[in-house]
This record gives C-alpha cells, sequence and structure tokens, in this order.
C-alpha cells in the first residue's frame, strides 16, 4: 500500500510502501486518532523496516492507494 504524506511548510511530501499485508481501514485509523489527538509523532514502518516518524501538527494531507508497483491490466477507452 502507497501511503503519501504532505508536510505543512514543505515543498515536499514523503511517500512511502506499506508491507502489503498492511490493512488500509487499520492504517486510516491510526493515522486518525493520530490527527485527532493533535500532538506527539505519527510513526509508519515502510517496507524495508524502516520507521518514519512525522510531527502531527506538521501534517497537511494523508493519501492511502494501492501499490505503485500494481499494473492495471486491459485497455482503458
Amino acid at each position: 500500500m502507497q501511503v503519501r504524506i504532505g508536510i505543512a511548510q514543505s515543498p515536499r511530501e514523503l511517500e512511502l510502501e506499506l508491507p502489503e499485508d498492511s490493512d488500509q481501514a487499520a492504517v486510516a485509523t491510526s493515522i486518525d486518532s493520530a490527527i485527532l489527538s493533535g500532538e506527539g509523532v505519527l510513526w509508519l514502518e515502510d517496507r524495508r523496516g524502516r520507521r518514519v516518524g512525522v510531527p502531527v501538527a506538521r501534517i497537511a494531507f494523508v493519501e492511502l492507494g494501492p501499490d505503485r508497483n500494481q499494473r492495471a491490466v486491459g485497455f482503458r477507452a
């Protein structure tokens, strides 16, 4: 699963690829609870086992989506 986080007053976004077995609803719930607390650090672990922390007060947006490596098969009209 791909997670993209916008950080306030930063021109770049943070992109992470979470493990394949990550539950999107569980990740969204943990992000929601961190943002609602309004303080502290949101910690996420990527596929390689690296832990990344983002100060909750600096989060501008969060985008959850499918893995970028998954390709659609077929034709689009």
